[in-house]
Order: C-alpha cells, then structure tokens, then sequence
C-alpha cells in the first residue's frame, strides 16, 4: 500500500474514532448527515477492519457533548451502551403482538379495530387457564352451602363454579338467596343460572371498592365468596375491614398453560393481564432473554411482577391517556406515549 493510501485509511481510522458510531444500525452521524458504515470502509485491510470492529464493539458508544456540536463528542461506558441497546429495542416497528388471553368472541374486540389500524398481527393464546376443583377437595374446607344467606361474586367465571359445586354437591340454591356482584355484567349473566327479575340482585360498577359501599348496608347476612386459589390480597382485606361475616370458598385454581408450540415463534410485542401470566412466561421458557421484544402490562400488580422477574416495561395501562390496553398499545406505535 503507497503513502498516499496509507495516509488516507489512517484518516478514516482517525475519522471513524472520533465520529459519533450507532454500531446497532451499521451507521455513522456526522454534519454531513447520515452515512453508510459499509462504504466508509470500503478498501480497507482486513488489519484495519479489525481495529474499527474492536473499537465499536468495546468503546466507541458515543453521544453528541451539546445538540449543535459537530466533532465534540464523549466516550461511554458499559452503562451508556446498554441504554443504546434499550433505545434501538424501543425504535423496532412493532408488526407482531401476542395477546396472553383467549381470542375474543366476538369480531367486535378493540383489538380487531388494532390490527386493522395499525396493519399489525394480533394473536391470541391464554399463558394461564383455569382448573375445577373436585368435590372431594372442596369438602376440606368443610364449608356448608345451605348455611350462607348471600353470595359475593367477582367474576363471571365465580359465577359458573359456584352453580358447578352446587350441582356437584346436590345443592339446591335457594331463590331467597342475594347475589352481591362485582359489575353489572356479572350481575346479568347470571341469567344464565336463575330468573333474573324474580331474585334479590345487587351490583356495583367496576371496582370491589364499590361494591362494598352496597355491603355495609347488608351487614347481618352471612356471605360466601366462591373464589381461585389466587384471589386478590384486597378483597378479603376490605372485607374484614367491613366486618362481614364472610367464608371464602377455593371453587378453582389457576394454573400455568403449555406453551411449548410458542419456542420458535418469535413476537414484537408480549401482552400481559396479571402477573400468573408472568410466571407462566418464566415457566415455560426459563432461559427467557427480552432483548428486543416488548413488553406491555395491564395493572400495578402485573407490573410489578414484570420488573420482579427482570422484565423491561414499554407500555403499560391503564394510565389516565390510556384507560385500556389497546389505547396504550396504539399511542405507543404512534409515539405518543
């Protein structure tokens, strides 16, 4: 190689060390203005090569010292290049979503109206399912259903096991019996067990806090809570602070799904709705690395099961912006969140 050249492959030694490098895009930045990795190099030794691929792999994570500066820059270290690689996570388009839930229904589901919007794949597969418990089982907790005047519900599927161990147990529901429900939702599929407008049906509107505005006024019944084996800390708080006299029955467990089809497809994004759905991730795949895949969560328990196991959190809701999870997911995509 003659001087000249020699002279020249230092320069771009020189050029590429003091330039700010993005080594995850294969790009350099400079004034000039956005330019290929790739035809900077071109022409030079295989020696020489090595030297720049040691430097942006090991020290060249490099930032702008002010927003108007052209040469000043600033080396960094280990830190700064795992934020690099959390920045590059971030910017990834998302075209893949996996919902840890059943597909809907109904054609009618907001994340229909998502995947058509933002033209993204949304696919559906429950991370966690629901197991009956036996009868036999059930009789441990020596509870007798004949002695209870009321009944705590706090979802539709308390409702379907609550009539399933009726049934299993020879039960037969009395029709002066109250039902206490979590929403009015739940309230109108019990339709679907009793004559609706022929029996003594109370409800609040989302929250179990409101509910219990409507038990205060029934402190004289004797309630049953039909529950899973992960019933939430702050409904039987809320009721011992009430001062009902209340059983919890553990009428079904919730228990991790299979995931094993899943090991190599791959998703932008990872949707998460309580933290069992967290642990079931774990469990399946224990060697889970995140890297670039996104995660959203929906509520403060299923975050903070997320950043227990080391998870990176990117979208989470409900926030006052983005009451349901598809408002997150979208205001994500379109960078406003």
């Amino acid at each position: 190689m003659d001087g000249g050249n020699s002279w020249c492959t230092c320069y771009r030694l020189f050029f590429v060390a003091t330039i700010a490098i993005d080594y995850r895009f294969r790009s350099i930045y400079t004034h000039l203005g956005r330019l290929d990795f790739g035809s900077l190099l071109e022409g030079v030794s295989d020696i020489k090569t090595a030297i720049i691929s040691f430097l942006v792999e090991n020290c060249l994570s490099l930032r702008p010292r002010n927003p108007t500066g052209i040469i000043h820059y600033t080396i960094y270290n280990e830190h700064a290049t795992r934020r690099l690689n959390n920045s590059h996570a971030m910017k990834k388009k998302i075209k893949t979503i996996l919902i840890s839930q059943p597909k809907p229904v109904t054609e009618k589901s907001p994340y229909f109206d998502l995947a058509k919007n933002m033209k993204v794949t949304v696919d559906f597969r429950p991370f966690i399912h629901v197991e009956s418990i036996e009868v036999k089982e059930f009789r441990k907790q020596r509870l007798d259903l004949s002695e209870y005047t009321a009944i705590i519900l706090t979802s539709r599927m308390a409702v379907d096991h609550f009539f399933r161990m009726a049934e299993e147990t020879r039960y037969e529901v009395p029709t002066s019996l109250k039902y206490f429900c979590i929403s009015e939702s739940t309230a109108y599929y019990l339709q679907k067990y009793v004559v609706y407008r022929k029996r003594k049906i109370f409800h609040g509107q989302v929250r179990f806090s409101e509910l219990t505005t409507i038990l205060k006024k029934h402190k004289k019944e004797k309630f049953l809570l039909p529950c899973s084996d992960l019933l939430k800390a702050s409904i039987p708080d809320a009721l011992d602070d009430l001062g009902v006299d209340y059983s919890k029955a553990c009428m079904y467990r919730t228990v991790c799904s299979n995931l094993s089809d899943l090991t190599d497809v791959k998703y932008d994004l990872l949707v998460f709705f309580s933290p069992s759905g967290i642990e079931s991730l774990l469990k399946n795949f224990p060697e889970f690395e995140q890297g670039e895949t996104k995660i959203a969560t929906f509520g403060p328990t299923t975050s903070k099961a997320a950043e227990n196991a080391g998870l990176r959190i990117d979208i989470n809701a409900p926030t006052a912006k983005a009451p349901s999870m598809t408002m997150a997911i979208e205001q994500y995509m379109k960078g406003k969140s």
